[in-house]
């Protein structure tokens, strides 16, 4: 039901405490079906049976001097169609996203996003039966540190 969905701008502050990430800024995307976290390179591995991946991030828009090393367990890996229509496959962690003072874990794909304005995409899956977006507001939950 509608009431039970806090309602988020069309950017947000959001916390991925598994990958030791206080903050990073978002941009909440209902045309985009996944979200997508920025990682400028992405290394896969094995240990204890477990399928994992490696990736750096630059988690502050406009610095890539600032690097957040993560591993998470590798979740899936799909191919992705971006903004433009171009195919990539990426690979797919499932992590734990904080906004405002709700959690939830989601699919986030990993892909570079130097280029990009926002180092993090929220999409619907992550959103549905969550959030309601206001596209005239940002940062509902918080805003960002400078």
């Amino acid at each position: 039901m509608k009431q039970d969905k806090q309602v988020i701008g069309w950017r947000e502050q959001v916390g991925l405490p598994a990958l030791g990430v206080d903050a990073v800024n978002c941009k909440i995307d209902t045309g985009a079906k996944t979200s997508a976290l920025h990682a400028f390179y992405v290394e896969a591995f094995e240990t204890d049976g477990k399928r994992m991946v490696r990736f750096g991030l630059h988690p502050n828009q406009n610095d890539t001097e600032t690097v957040v090393e993560c591993v998470a367990e590798l979740f899936d890996v799909r191919t992705v169609s971006d903004s433009g229509g171009h195919r990539e496959e990426r690979y797919v962690i499932l992590t734990p996203i904080c906004i405002g003072n709700v959690t939830f874990d989601a699919e986030v794909t990993l892909t570079n996003r130097d280029t990009m304005v926002f180092r993090m995409l929220l999409g619907r899956r992550a959103m549905e039966k969550r959030f309601i977006v206001d596209p005239d507001a940002s940062y509902l939950t918080g805003e960002p540190a400078e």
